[in-house]
């Protein structure tokens, strides 16, 4: 029998290893975000443009990694799960910080319509992808869940919505009268941007080691673990740049950034995983509750960004609530008290 003591001790040290990891990711994250904004500047790229795309695929670099290290060790779940733990924290947790701790925001027609939708239907795209890989690419269930192949085939589907979604955006960039900024170096800027991406992904491997650790030491599944740990740990650079954007002035960007991370996070970093493996398993069971709180956590978002065109201080509050809310049930899950998410 393993001594109490000893178990506290593992878990300790894991917690500890989730918080260092959270630390590498931090400053590897700055790191990039920084060239990622010079270099956007050297090509004249405009505010929409870069919080949606440039800023968006920076900040999302730790949960790219994180599928496609989840996926080699074959815990392709642990990796969606910090994507989707990821999507809600940046929903509901980042606005509501940079709004409660500032004046509001102000939205405009193109984060709501083009955005906000376009993200929406990244969301449905994902969950029908998951729903194809059950009903053509069944697998024998295992304890009586409903599981399915995701094949490379399946993958392509939301990868090709973000081709279009990246085209969308070429043509927005197209029309912009935005000047380049010749005063920068380039060679240094891609420089400190690859020296930032391989911060990341060491960060994010002591992550991914620390959920899977703590799977095993309370004996519940790994991907709680990453809805928790690792999508927190690694949704920080979207909220240091988020924030920073809204207390600089500059809002637009600030919800470009959460709205367009979440799109490639959805589309581009869980099919990534698929891409790299050939074919991963999913659990439909499992997806379904953590697919159905996004949901609403995006249905809340749109609803609040929409009404007139502003995220007061007190819909900043009610963002928070629902996301303490979203942990509140991943505990009870950890403990046993709740079975949303079988096991």
């Amino acid at each position: 029998m393993e001594n109490p003591r000893d178990s506290v001790l593992q878990i300790l040290s894991l917690l500890t290893l989730a918080l260092v990891g959270t630390a590498v990711v931090w400053v590897g994250s700055t790191r990039l975000e920084d060239a990622a904004a010079n270099l956007a500047g050297a090509y004249g790229v405009p505010s929409v443009v870069h919080g949606a795309v440039i800023a968006a695929v920076g900040s999302s670099t730790p949960e790219l990694v994180s599928v496609l290290l989840a996926a080699t060790r074959g815990e392709f779940e642990l990796g969606v799960g910090a994507i989707v733990g990821s999507a809600v924290f940046n929903l509901l947790v980042i606005p509501g910080i940079a709004v409660v701790i500032g004046d509001g925001i102000e939205t405009n027609r193109d984060l709501v319509y083009k955005e906000s939708l376009f993200y929406m239907l990244a969301v449905a795209t994902l969950l029908l992808t998951f729903s194809l890989a059950v009903i053509y690419y069944p697998v024998e269930p295992a304890n009586g869940l409903i599981s399915g192949d995701v094949t490379r085939g399946l993958a392509l589907v939301p990868i090709v919505l973000y081709v279009l979604y990246v085209f969308t955006q070429y043509l927005d960039a197209s029309e912009s009268e935005t000047l380049a900024d010749e005063g920068v170096d380039l060679v240094r800027s891609w420089v400190v941007f690859l020296v930032g991406l391989v911060l990341i992904v060491v960060g994010v491997e002591a992550l991914v080691r620390a959920a899977v650790g703590l799977g095993d030491a309370f004996g519940t599944p790994a991907f709680l673990w990453g809805m928790t740990i690792v999508a927190a740990g690694s949704s920080l650079p979207d909220a240091f740049v988020s924030i920073a954007a809204s207390q600089s002035g500059r809002p637009t960007v600030s919800i470009a950034n959460v709205l367009g991370s979440n799109t490639f996070d959805l589309l581009v970093a869980i099919p990534a995983g698929v891409v790299v493996a050939g074919s991963l398993q999913i659990t439909f069971d499992h997806v379904v509750p953590m697919m159905a709180f996004l949901v609403v956590a995006t249905v809340v978002f749109f609803t609040i960004s929409r009404t007139k065109m502003y995220l007061s201080r007190r819909e900043g509050w009610l963002l928070l609530v629902l996301y303490g809310g979203f942990v509140t049930w991943l505990v009870a899950e950890s403990v046993g008290l709740t079975r949303l998410l079988p096991t």
